[in-house]
């Protein structure tokens, strides 16, 4: 399978799952997620989520497909938002810690579109 394809589904499926988790948390979870006061972690967690999918879905859909950057996001959102997730479920505190290497994994992404545009 073309790399491009590839990287545009991926790309879908990231922003389906974003989509998916934001209602789950508005409603299935929303009893919970209140009890544990952590309503304010899930939706942080899906905002950046879903930012990132639209842009690792731009930057797939490229001629020129900057895979860096595109990696960076997805490692990104895996990381920072999955910890968020897990920590806003769970009320397991330690999981923030993992929050700040998905952050860096973003700026990095960020970082790589400044410095070398879409070429990378």
């Amino acid at each position: 399978m073309d790399i491009i394809i590839l990287a545009i589904r991926i790309s879908a499926i990231v922003g389906f799952l974003g989509v998916a988790l934001g209602a789950f948390g508005a409603h299935a979870l929303k009893a919970h997620l209140t009890a544990l006061n952590m309503v304010d972690v899930w939706e942080k967690a899906v905002f950046y989520h879903l930012i990132h999918a639209v842009v690792m879905l731009f930057l797939a859909g490229r001629p020129v497909f900057a895979r860096l950057p595109w990696t960076f996001f997805l490692v990104g959102i895996i990381l920072f938002s999955g910890s968020l997730y897990l920590l806003a479920y769970t009320g397991i505190r330690w999981l923030g810690a993992i929050t700040p290497f998905g952050g860096i994994s973003l700026l990095a992404g960020w970082l790589c579109l400044a410095i070398w545009g879409f070429g990378i």
